[in-house]
C-alpha cells in the first residue's frame, strides 16, 4: 500500500468516526430521515460527542508515546473530560477519574471495580478504538493492545473483546484495497474467528446468518441490538458497513437511523467505512462541517507517519540483522580459507 493510500484511510477512519458520531447525536434529535438530512445541511457545524473526544485523546497519547501507554492513556481521557465535560459522558469515567485521583490507584484497577468488581461491558472502549486500529494494524499484538486500551475504562472481557473487534474491523478495513471486490463472507469470518467471548461470537454469528438470509436493517437492528452495551451495538455496527461497503452515506445510514445509541454506532460504522473507502468517500460538505477537523485530520496524519516509521524501523533492523548475519559467514569463510 503507498503512503498516500495509507494517509487517505487513516484520515477516512478518523473522520468517519467523527462524522458519523456527530450526525448519529443529530439524529436522536430529528429521528426522520428527510428532517435529518435537512438539519445536516443547515447546521454550520458538526459537533462530536465523548465518542470522538476519547478518539482524539486515545490518537494523542499514542502519537505522544509512541505506543500504548495505559496510565498516560487515561490522564490523556481525564484532562479532555475535565476541559469538556459536557461532552455527553457516561457516569463511568468519571468514577474512574475521581478515584484515580482520591486514591492513587492505576486506572485499570479503578475500571475493575466498577459494577461489583466486574467491570463494564458498554459501548465506550469501542467507540473510541479506531486510532489503535489505525497504530496497530500491521502488529500480530493487537487483540492485546485493544484490550490493554479498552480496560482504562472498560474492564469486563466483554468490553474489551468487543473493543478489540472493533480494532480488527477497522485494521482489516485499512488493508483491504476498495477498488477489488469487497468479500464479505471472508470479513466477517475473519472477524468471528477473531473474538473470545461467547457474547460477541454469538452475536457476530448471528450477524452471519442474518446476512446469509438477506434480513433487511431494521429487522437486523431489532436481534443483533443497538443498546450501550457492545455486544448488543458494535454487531450492528458491522452490518451496516458490510452491506454498504461501497458508500459511506448508505452505511452511515443504515447505522443510525434504526434507533438505539445513535451516536456510538454511527462512530464505530464511519470508522470502519472509512478506512476502507478513504476519506474521499466521505461527502465533502460533512468533513468541511467537523468541528475540531483540522486537528482530527493533524492526529490521522501523525498516526500514519508513525506506522510508517515503525515499519521502516522494523525493516532497518531486520536488514541490520540479514547484514550482521552476511558478514559473520564472510568472517567464517575467511577464517577456513586461512
Amino acid at each position: 500500500m503507498s503512503r498516500l493510500t495509507l494517509e487517505a484511510k487513516y484520515l477516512g477512519a478518523m473522520i468517519g468516526s467523527a462524522v458519523g458520531d456527530a450526525i448519529g447525536e443529530l439524529a436522536f434529535h430529528y429521528p426522520e430521515r428527510n428532517k435529518l438530512a435537512q438539519v445536516v445541511e443547515g447546521v454550520a457545524e458538526l459537533r462530536y460527542t465523548d465518542d470522538t473526544a476519547m478518539a482524539i485523546g486515545l490518537a494523542t497519547s499514542l502519537t505522544n508515546k509512541g505506543h500504548l501507554d495505559g496510565q498516560d492513556l487515561g490522564e490523556t481521557f481525564r484532562r479532555s473530560f475535565e476541559q469538556e465535560p459536557w461532552r455527553g459522558y457516561a457516569a463511568g469515567p468519571p468514577t474512574i477519574f475521581t478515584m484515580v485521583r482520591s486514591l492513587g490507584i492505576p486506572y485499570a484497577q479503578a475500571a475493575q471495580s466498577l459494577f461489583n468488581g466486574s467491570g463494564s461491558f458498554g459501548n465506550g472502549a469501542a467507540m473510541r478504538i479506531a486510532p489503535l486500529g489505525l497504530f496497530f494494524h500491521d502488529s500480530l499484538q493487537i487483540y492485546e493492545l485493544a484490550c490493554d486500551s479498552a480496560e482504562v475504562t472498560h474492564a469486563h472481557p466483554v468490553g474489551k473483546d468487543g473493543a478489540a473487534l472493533q480494532a480488527r474491523a477497522v485494521a482489516q478495513a485499512v488493508k483491504l484495497d476498495p477498488q477489488k471486490e469487497f468479500l464479505v463472507d471472508f470479513f466477517v469470518r475473519d472477524l468471528i474467528d477473531f473474538c473470545r467471548t461467547h457474547e460477541i461470537r454469538g452475536k457476530m454469528e448471528l450477524l452471519e446468518e442474518l446476512l446469509n438470509e438477506n434480513i433487511n436493517p431494521p429487522l437486523a437492528a431489532k436481534q443483533l441490538g443497538q443498546s450501550v452495551a457492545v455486544q448488543e451495538s458494535m454487531p450492528f455496527a458491522i452490518y451496516s458497513f458490510v452491506r454498504h461497503p461501497r458508500s459511506f452515506e448508505d452505511c452511515l445510514d443504515c447505522a443510525i437511523m434504526h434507533g438505539g445509541d445513535r451516536d456510538t454506532l454511527g462512530a464505530m460504522a464511519g470508522a470502519v467505512s472509512g478506512a476502507y473507502l478513504g476519506v474521499q468517500a466521505i461527502p465533502s460538505g460533512w468533513r468541511r462541517k467537523l468541528e475540531n477537523r483540522q486537528t482530527i485530520e493533524q492526529l490521522a496524519l501523525e498516526l500514519a507517519e508513525s506506522t510508517v516509521s515503525s515499519r521502516q524501523r522494523a525493516v532497518g533492523r531486520g536488514q541490520r540483522a540479514v547484514d550482521r548475519g552476511r558478514r559473520s559467514e564472510v568472517r567464517d569463510q575467511r577464517e577456513e580459507d586461512h
